[in-house]
């Protein structure tokens, strides 16, 4: 099982000696102190089982966070009913992660929420930020103090979060942070939903409704040889004939920039949908190709 620790302190002082460790008994062709970091809020499900296997993958010591960050819930948000499964996330990473990371919110905030906090920038306002105001601040601020915690050489993140991925991307290179990202595909069930902790808030119609989201990208993809406005047309489609879908945004986005593109764009984009199936909200993307 891994080892489960609680405080910033004891963190350090663990990897401090794993490193140690390593370098003494690993191998001049395997990089056995790399430290590979895993950002999550716990509730694991086999999509973030897939980030930590492709982190023990990558070699070195693998490091889990599992935080349920206050910062990035606006008022109204579920962070009450966040689920919180600790003992079951430790054990689904018995063989995947060597340490846990599992602080408490006094232990991230000593002072209370931090009155230093990371900006996210324009594109934070958009898509998931028009709908999540201040998420996306809440989201850099405890994965630059996570990424300063750990001190990772390499984090993993999922692409289901695209926008998450795009800014924490943009974060590490915008302040030269010494860490670098590996993202991993979206992981999905055998329909095409993608996996999401909030699938669980799901009643029987509304997860049958719900794969219209993977459909409506899957019909994006199919008419990418039409250009970006039939992209977004096949999609919209798709959406308008699931009549239990509450669409919240549906964009074609560069992937570079994170902004809409126009009809004459070629070349690699993001198709981007949330919505909502009773009182849950899920989210969900493909990295497409427009010739």
């Amino acid at each position: 099982m891994p080892q489960v620790v609680s405080t910033i302190a004891e963190l350090r002082s663990t990897l401090a000696s794993a490193r140690e460790s390593a370098v003494r008994e690993g191998s001049s062709d395997a990089p056995a102190s790399r430290v590979v970091f895993v950002p999550t809020m716990g509730a694991l499900h086999d999509g973030h089982l897939q980030l930590v296997s492709r982190a023990r993958d990558l070699g070195g010591i693998v490091v889990v966070s599992i935080f349920v960050n206050p910062l990035q819930f606006s008022a109204g948000e579920d962070l009450d009913r966040y689920p919180r499964t600790l003992d079951a996330d430790v054990a689904a990473l018995d063989g995947l992660a060597d340490i846990v990371f599992a602080p408490s919110v006094d232990e991230m905030y000593p002072y209370g929420p931090s009155e230093t906090r990371v900006a996210a920038g324009p594109v934070a306002a958009l898509y998931e930020g028009a709908v999540r105001p201040g998420h996306f601040d809440g989201m850099l601020t405890v994965v630059a103090k996570l990424l300063n915690i750990v001190a990772p050489d390499v984090a993993v993140f999922g692409q289901k979060d695209a926008q998450q991925v795009h800014l924490v991307g943009r974060m590490v290179r915008d302040l030269n942070l010494p860490v670098t990202i590996a993202v991993v595909d979206t992981v999905r069930e055998a329909d095409g939903l993608a996996l999401s902790s909030r699938n669980r808030y799901l009643g029987a119609d509304d997860r049958a409704a719900a794969v219209v989201l993977s459909q409506a990208l899957a019909a994006a993809e199919a008419a990418a040889a039409q250009g970006a406005d039939a992209v977004a047309a096949a999609a919209q489609a798709r959406i308008d004939a699931e009549p239990a879908v509450k669409l919240d945004y549906l964009v074609v986005v560069d992937p570079e920039t994170f902004l809409a593109v126009d009809a004459g764009h070629h070349g690699p984009a993001v198709v981007l949908v949330a919505a909502r199936f009773g009182t849950t909200r899920l989210i969900d993307n493909e990295r497409i190709s427009i010739p």
